[in-house]
């Protein structure tokens, strides 16, 4: 099974717990070479998904234009930006939203405008689904 594939099924069962991870990014997945399964790990910011939240967490390049805004946000959706911000860093190798500063990064996110490099093939779909999952609204 596809490496995405998996980090959507293993996100989907933490949300069917009623969960969120809030801090989904490449370096909590773990990857087992001899299986080809993937695991989540690292849940110190994990949560309950019955309310919205207002605490400001995560890294900063996953984190969601709600929270970067400081705005209330449900956990669940959080995850589901992160999981775009995983993705487009899988297949293009960097993040969508750089920039020098914090501040700066910031409003990029809120923005939620980024661009494939030209160097890099991606089919229409996966460019679609990227654009779903990264979605500001």
């Amino acid at each position: 099974m596809p490496m995405f594939k998996q980090i959507v099924k293993a996100l989907a069962f933490v949300h069917n717990k009623e969960m969120a991870h809030r801090d989904l990014k490449a370096d909590n997945i773990i990857y087992d070479h001899k299986t080809g399964k993937v695991k989540l790990i690292d849940f110190g910011f994990a949560c309950s998904a019955k309310e919205k939240l207002k605490v400001f967490c995560g890294t900063p390049s996953y984190m969601s234009p709600e929270i970067v805004g400081k705005h209330e946000y449900f956990g669940q959706a959080v995850d589901i930006w992160a999981s775009g911000v995983t993705l487009f860093y899988m297949l293009v190798g960097v993040m969508p939203f750089k920039a020098t500063n914090e501040r700066e990064l910031f409003k990029r996110i809120q923005k939620g405008h980024f661009t494939v490099p030209t160097r890099v093939a991606l089919s229409e779909e996966v460019k679609d689904l990227m654009k779903q999952l990264l979605c500001i609204d």
